[in-house]
C-alpha cells in the first residue's frame, strides 16, 4: 500500500532520471565525456528501452493514483507518461512518417571536379576514422544524385572582400578555424553539429571570377558513411548567410 501511495513520486523520479540520461546522450560530448559517435551509440541503443521503461512506470502510477483519487500522484504520473513519450517521440515519428535514407556519403564539395583540398588539417586531427581524401568520380556521381543543388557560390564581391565575408560568415556559424591564408584567400575550420557534437571539417577557397569571384567550399566528417545530409545542409546554409 505505501508503495502504491508513492507510485507518482517513484514514477517522476524515473522520469527525471531518464531525462538527465537523454540530456547525456546527447550532450555528453560537449562536455567532454566522451567522443560524439560514443554518445550517438547510446541514443541509438538506449533511447528506446529507456522510453519505454519511463512510459510504462509514468501509465502505471497515472492509473493507481487515478483509481484511488489522488490528484498529486495523478500529475506526477502523467509527466512521467508524457517524458517517456517524449523520448519514444523519434522512434514514433520514423513509424508513422519513414524517411528517406540519406545517402551514404560524407564528403560534400561544391567542385566534384576540382574539389578543394585540405592542407592543414590531416589524418592526424582528433576521432577521425574518415580520410580526406576525395572519393573520385563514384562519389561525384553519388553527390550529384543526392543533391544536386550544391554548386559553387557566384557572388559580385571583389575576390578579397568575397574572403573576408566568407570569413566572418564561417565565424558567426561557430566554426573553429584551424588554418586562415589570406593571400591564398582559402581557409580551413571545423564545424561541430549542435547534437553528439559531430565534428566535419571544411575548407573554403575563393577565386576571382570575372569582374567578381567564386566561393567554393567542401565538408568532410571525420567518422560515419553517411553524415544524414549535414554537409549539404551546412553548405546551404552558409551559401544562404552569404548572400550574393
Amino acid at each position: 500500500m505505501r508503495l502504491m501511495r508513492h507510485a507518482g513520486k517513484i514514477a517522476f523520479s524515473v522520469a527525471l532520471i531518464g531525462a538527465v540520461c537523454v540530456v547525456l546522450m546527447l550532450f555528453g560530448a560537449r562536455l567532454g565525456l566522451w567522443e560524439p559517435i560514443t554518445g550517438f551509440g547510446f541514443y541509438r541503443t538506449y533511447l528506446n528501452p529507456l522510453g519505454m521503461i519511463v512510459a510504462a512506470v509514468g501509465l502505471l502510477a497515472l492509473l493507481l493514483h487515478l483509481a484511488r483519487k489522488e490528484r498529486g500522484g495523478v500529475l506526477l504520473g502523467g509527466v512521467a507518461l508524457l517524458v517517456g513519450l517524449a523520448c519514444l517521440a523519434p522512434m514514433i515519428g520514423g513509424m508513422l512518417n519513414p524517411q528517406q535514407r540519406a545517402a551514404p556519403i560524407h564528403d560534400i564539395s561544391t567542385d566534384t571536379a576540382n574539389p578543394p583540398l585540405f592542407e592543414a588539417l590531416d589524418e592526424t586531427r582528433a576521432g577521425a576514422r574518415n580520410t580526406l581524401d576525395y572519393g573520385g568520380p563514384d562519389l561525384a556521381a553519388a553527390q550529384a544524385s543526392a543533391y544536386p543543388d550544391i554548386a559553387p557560390l557566384d557572388t559580385a564581391l571583389a575576390p578579397d572582400a568575397a574572403y573576408d565575408r566568407a570569413l566572418a560568415v564561417a565565424r558567426d556559424m561557430g566554426w573553429e578555424i584551424a588554418a586562415l591564408d589570406p593571400a591564398r584567400r582559402r581557409f580551413e575550420a571545423t564545424a561541430r553539429t549542435p547534437v553528439f557534437h559531430f565534428a566535419d571539417d571544411v575548407v573554403v577557397v575563393v577565386t576571382e571570377k570575372g569582374a567578381g569571384s567564386r566561393v567554393d567550399m567542401r565538408g568532410v566528417s571525420r567518422v560515419g558513411r553517411s553524415d544524414q545530409g549535414v554537409n549539404a545542409a551546412r553548405i546551404r546554409d552558409f551559401q544562404q548567410r552569404f548572400g550574393g
